[in-house]
């Protein structure tokens, strides 16, 4: 591989100034091996830091730039916030046009930064932000509040008990599965969307308990977000995964303190997890996308499923779409890095 160079970019935001102690919110690597490359990527995520992402190097390599950006809610998803996150974002895609230069910017929508950068993309002629030229997915969820609803565990009785279980809906029970019958995998579904609108008429009466008494807001915590029934039992969603989750055992660590949406505000709960309240789903967004998709999905992903990718590939309002599948892992740690920059530089060379 070529050696890549790397710049530190670091910026405000129209909305945000550098905080006092010196940071500002918009930070990110830029990568490149040519100068001044004309086309180059963008990648976000709601939470996790982007810089030196994992395609960065090996997409430079092939005479692109990449930029792996963080908006100011980086390592903060307890307060994130859609609008402002989106403010973020165009502070990268303008720093790419206007000062690195080029004249063609992608972004690369992965994990769960899928819906984030659709969403991005989807608002930014309208916001009078700079739109990308092409939208490129690779293994994402189909937004936060499903991917979080998909995961719950629906037998939680009471949330301020982690340990509280209703066993009828106990996916760690051998006597329900791995295989789960249809029926129970039916009421398995639609008990954990219930328990996620459960949450939010909680979240929703007591910010207003909260507001009668001059109070803003409030953290709470969210236990046992590791249960999809997809986890443990194969015949659902077929791929060529192994058993298990992102963090191994399922069981384990659905017990453990560490998940999605551990830990939230109220108002960050309705911003981002929330069914019923939430913009973070990807599906209304993906709808007013019409530049060129490209959609990625990893044929072993443990997290993202062939259904993902194919929802996705369904709700883009692009013309020119088209939906790949590749043998890897969520992240490709287990080899083929190479191919997947190989198809997606292939499939921008072929967009001129």
């Amino acid at each position: 591989m070529a050696e890549v160079r790397r710049e530190w970019v670091s910026l405000p935001s129209p909305t945000s100034a550098r905080a006092g102690h010196g940071s500002n919110p918009c930070q990110g690597l830029y990568h490149s091996v040519a100068d001044r490359p004309a086309v180059a990527f963008i990648a976000t995520h709601y939470n996790v830091d982007f810089a030196e992402h994992y395609l960065a190097d090996y997409l430079a390599a092939r005479g692109h730039g990449f930029l792996g950006w963080n908006t100011r809610f980086r390592g903060n998803e307890a307060f994130f916030r859609l609008e402002p996150a989106l403010v973020d974002i165009g502070v990268g895609v303008r720093w790419l046009r206007e000062v690195a230069g080029a004249s063609r910017v992608v972004i690369l929508g992965n994990s769960g930064g899928g819906s984030l950068m659709a969403a991005y993309q989807a608002q930014a002629a309208d916001s009078g932000m700079p739109a990308a030229d092409l939208y490129v997915s690779l293994n994402s969820h189909p937004g936060r509040p499903q991917v979080l609803t998909s995961w719950l565990d629906p037998s939680v009785v009471e949330e301020n008990d982690p340990l509280s279980v209703d066993p009828s809906l106990d996916m760690f029970d051998p006597s329900h599965g791995p295989p789960y019958a249809p029926d129970f995998v039916d009421g398995y579904r639609a008990a954990q969307a219930e328990r996620n609108h459960r949450i939010t008429a909680w979240a929703l009466a007591e910010l207003d308990r909260l507001a009668a008494g001059g109070a803003w807001d409030r953290m709470f915590c969210v236990p046992r977000t590791w249960a999809d029934l997809r986890f443990a039992d194969l015949s659902l969603d077929p791929s060529d995964r192994r058993p298990g989750c992102y963090g191994g055992d399922p069981r384990t660590v659905n017990y453990s303190p560490f998940g999605l949406a551990h830990v939230c505000s109220l108002r960050s709960w309705l911003a981002m997890w929330s069914l019923a309240e939430s913009e973070c789903g990807g599906a209304p967004h993906l709808r007013r996308i019409g530049v060129p998709a490209l959609v990625v999905q990893s044929t072993a992903d443990r997290g993202v499923y062939p259904s993902d990718a194919r929802e996705i590939h369904a709700s883009l309002g692009s013309v020119d779409k088209s939906l790949e599948f590749l043998p890897g892992e969520h992240y490709f740690e287990d080899g083929g890095r190479d191919e997947v920059a190989d198809l997606i530089a292939a499939w921008v060379a072929d967009r001129g």
